[in-house]
């Protein structure tokens, strides 16, 4: 991830309906949610939800499929991996004796 890709995750995560529907489809893992259920949960009306879905989308932080009638999304692990690593890289400037101060991201950078 470079920095300009991981501004763009963070414009997508830099509002609270966004990173709490972000949350919620982690919480769900790979099987995702409908989008009327990710609305419900939000308490945000179903086209509200469809704009944050999008900036979160576009933002490249969640997926969306077709099932039938209804939209799934789910979220992007990889992406969300790749932003802690982006993150947590130059941790105590790559110093392995400190990269468990880091947590297992910082261990796995250094």
């Amino acid at each position: 991830m470079n920095e300009a890709q991981a501004v763009e995750a963070f414009s997508g995560l830099a509002q609270e309906t966004r990173l709490a529907m972000l949350r919620l489809l982690v919480k769900a893992g790979p099987v995702g949610l409908a989008s009327g259920a990710i609305s419900e949960a939000a308490g945000v009306l179903p086209s509200n939800a469809s704009f944050h879905l999008a900036h979160l989308e576009r933002a490249g932080l969640v997926q969306a499929r077709r099932e039938s009638r209804s939209i799934i999304y789910s979220a992007n692990f990889e992406a969300l991996a790749d932003l802690i690593r982006f993150l947590m890289e130059d941790c105590c400037g790559g110093d392995p004796g400190f990269a468990a101060m880091c947590g297992p991201a910082g261990a796995r950078a250094c």
